[in-house]
């Protein structure tokens, strides 16, 4: 199974009623030449990719914007129109009022299979003690964290929030819970290997490409920032594929990550095995691939 770990829903056509809704996610994503997809579009795609799941990642800035960008009740209504193909995270503005009864519905009635955060865009370091409370939810409920770590391209971002070092504290004070650094924590990959090495509840996901093409790219991080034998030897537990869709295209991310030169079962991991672990197992309802034309 080949599962995206990492997409950004805000433009598919089920959740983009309304129009001044999605004229807000352009301008705060910075996302601009993009129109929105209908969901036969996004099923075809991933069949071009070889994709059998998307992981789909809402984005809750209410802090600076006064309601989520998408919300956890639109992940939960994308996911009800395709199972077998979608998973839901959950979103929530950490130190907004009502965090925490909002992500307990998301777990607990809407069924969300994790949380995403984003500190550099809702500007908190991992270990403040303001997110215990969240992180309790999380380890009651037996959830993930995907962190957005590394660079943003989002406006209002401030990257000292979320270089990978900072994540280390909350690594080791929860060992039990599982956090990806999304993005592989770049520029800082081999910081993020560092935390991966030490500590086994540490994952990354595939999702960088801010220059050249996917492949080129993919070499200069996966062959020389980080040898292939680190991961192929170390770490091929703990890397899991992401697009980081729709700012890059997964049809070639998903093309490059295949000729890096890792093992055939290294491979098979990044690909679906991790994501499976990462998530705790998911449920047997896939059903095999859509049909359309690339």
């Amino acid at each position: 199974m080949f599962i995206d770990i990492h997409v950004h829903p805000a433009f598919y056509e089920p959740i983009n009623e309304d129009t001044k809704v999605e004229e807000l996610r352009h301008d705060a994503l910075d996302i601009h030449l993009n129109g929105t997809a209908p969901l036969q579009h996004i099923l075809n795609q991933m069949r071009c990719a070889g994709l059998d799941r998307l992981c789909l990642l809402p984005e809750d800035y209410s802090t600076e914007y006064g309601r989520p960008l998408v919300t956890n009740e639109e992940i939960k209504r994308l996911v009800d129109l395709a199972p077998d193909r979608l998973i839901g995270f959950a979103g929530v503005d950490p130190l907004a009022d009502g965090a925490l009864d909002k992500l307990e519905h998301a777990f607990g009635d809407l069924k969300l299979k994790g949380l995403k955060l984003h500190p550099a865009r809702q500007h908190f370091y991992p270990s403040d003690e303001r997110l215990n409370p969240i992180y309790d939810m999380c380890e009651k409920y037996h959830k993930p964290i995907i962190f957005h770590s590394g660079m943003s391209w989002e406006p209002n971002t401030l990257t000292k929030y979320s270089r990978p070092i900072e994540f280390e504290e909350l690594a080791a004070a929860r060992p039990g819970m599982k956090i990806c650094l999304a993005h592989f924590g770049w520029p800082w990959v081999q910081e993020t290997a560092m935390l991966m090495l030490k500590y086994p509840n540490v994952y990354a996901d595939t999702g960088i490409l801010y220059f050249d093409n996917a492949l080129e790219f993919y070499k200069r991080v996966f062959n020389h920032d980080i040898p292939a034998t680190w991961i192929d030897r170390s770490l091929r537990h703990q890397v899991m594929f992401g697009s980081n869709n729709p700012r890059f295209e997964q049809i070639r991310m998903a093309d490059a990550i295949s000729q890096l030169g890792f093992r055939d079962s290294t491979l098979e991991l990044i690909k679906g095995g991790n994501a499976i672990e990462f998530l705790g197992g998911l449920e047997d309802t896939f059903s095999g691939h859509v049909s359309g034309e690339c």
